[in-house]
């Protein structure tokens, strides 16, 4: 069980720093890109803003549960998935806390399933967070520019 708490925990802060990096390169691309925002467009280019984020943000989780993907297939003590289809699925219902039920690990490594939604709950919430900042940056940005004209 410490051996799959460790996995566990080191596989969590691999998973934060992409999210953190992933976040930090999301910002510098956002402001160049808000910057250029035309009064003219504004909607339209502020909604391809949210929905290549939202892009971006999915596509960071995609990798995160593939790593975990990646741990339930290479740890020895896992052999509830014969391919990487399987664990992928499992990944992602359980990143998502989704949690169908349908394919579960062995009692003694169940701790990584409950470790990986907590990262997955926690990661995907950071991501909600950082919608709701852009979203509101892009009504404030709306509303200076009708307070312009």
């Amino acid at each position: 069980m410490l051996l799959n708490i460790i996995v566990g925990l080191i596989v969590i802060g691999i998973t934060v720093v992409i999210q953190g990096y992933g976040t930090m390169f999301w910002v510098s691309k956002y402001d160049k890109e808000r910057s250029l925002l035309d009064e003219k467009k504004f909607k339209k280019q502020g909604t391809r803003l949210m929905i290549s984020t939202a892009i971006f943000l999915i596509s960071i989780h995609l990798v995160q549960a593939a790593i975990w993907a990646l741990v339930y297939m290479l740890l020895p003590g896992i052999t509830e998935f014969e391919t990487f289809e399987k664990s992928i699925y499992f990944s992602l219902v359980t990143f998502t806390t989704l949690g169908y039920g349908e394919i579960t690990i062995a009692s003694g490594n169940r701790i990584l399933a409950g470790l990986e939604a907590i990262n997955g709950i926690t990661l995907i919430g950071w991501s909600t967070a950082f919608m709701f900042a852009i979203f509101q940056e892009l009504i404030k940005k709306s509303v200076q520019n009708k307070h312009v004209n």
